[in-house]
């Protein structure tokens, strides 16, 4: 399923990483889109965006995503504040826990469904 609204790119997301479905995660980024990772760090691109994702996922984590507000720029921009919490197992095998407060711009693609072209999950911390 395409996300057919800004919101539903963030529902996808929250649903695609609590699969583990790595492909339909990096499908959610248009071509050009850019992943902050971590903070400092940034992955373009759908190959640098995948790679990013390959070691979050080794996490197992569970996501939970909390759209807070949409602001759209017309019928085809849209910068979503989300505020999502997250469990996991870190590298030493202990669990964690793990929360942020995200700035997402999203955009309708041309076959109406909505990407992110920026994905800054730590912007409001």
């Amino acid at each position: 399923m395409s996300p057919r609204t800004p919101e539903d790119v963030d529902r996808l997301f929250g649903e695609h990483v609590n699969a583990g479905d790595l492909d339909a995660l990096v499908a959610l980024y248009e071509p050009g889109a850019t992943l902050i990772p971590a903070p400092g760090e940034s992955a373009t691109g759908p190959d640098a965006i995948r790679q990013a994702f390959v070691g979050f996922l080794a996490m197992k984590p569970k996501i939970r995503m909390n759209v807070v507000q949409v602001l759209r720029a017309g019928d085809d921009l849209a910068m979503l504040f989300n505020d999502w919490t997250m469990s996991g197992t870190g590298p030493d095998g202990a669990a964690m826990d793990m929360a942020g407060k995200a700035i997402e711009i999203v955009r309708r693609q041309r076959d109406g469904s909505w990407r992110f072209a920026i994905d800054h999950p730590f912007a409001r911390d």
